[in-house]
């Protein structure tokens, strides 16, 4: 019999062999594992899922709601193995609706965040940032994509930029105007 940390460990190898990061999935059903092993559970269950989701006192719903969709897909996978296993449905905790919404900046706004880069004292940084807001403005790259820019990745000549590592682990190439690039 497969112990749950191993179905885990399965699982988590499985999903990532996909191209999956699960950094912060993983370390979540870690902790999930420690919390079932100290009730002596050799299954999911919804009640050991739902205990352990809103384990965090007073955290937010929202959060709650994410760590129960985490078990909640790792059980989803376990039941093809363990007839055993429990399904959380879904509706169970439902996630609340304050995330932000997606804000498209106008030329104007993104002109005065341009203006406002260049008066940071250090010059390096004010270059820096200024940079960063018009290469994210100019291409639609996203912040992470822009972070992880190497000087390697930026090609000012061929008018493209090699996007590494995004969703899924691929890469990708944006092309740049070339009223960007100077």
């Amino acid at each position: 019999m497969t112990t749950l940390r191993e179905a885990v460990d399965r699982y988590l190898a499985i999903r990532r062999s996909l191209g999956y990061k699960l950094k912060i999935e993983g370390r979540m059903l870690g902790q999930f594992v420690i919390f079932c092993d100290a009730r002596g559970l050799d299954h999911v269950t919804v009640a050991a899922a739902v205990e352990w989701a809103t384990a965090p006192e007073g955290a937010d719903a929202s959060w709650w709601a994410a760590r129960l969709t985490v078990v909640r897909e790792f059980a989803r996978f376990q039941a093809a193995f363990d007839a055993h296993t429990e399904v959380p449905p879904t509706a169970l905790l439902p996630r609340t609706g304050d995330r932000c919404e997606p804000r498209l900046y106008s030329p104007a706004e993104i002109t005065a965040m341009l203006r406002a880069a260049r008066r940071f004292k250090n010059p390096l940084r004010a270059a820096t940032v200024e940079t960063f807001i018009g290469l994210m403005a100019a291409t639609g790259i996203r912040t992470g994509e822009a972070m992880g820019l190497d000087r390697g990745d930026v090609d000012l000549h061929g008018l493209i930029l090699l996007i590494r590592g995004t969703k899924f682990g691929k890469s990708r190439l944006v092309p740049v105007h070339s009223s960007t690039a100077e």
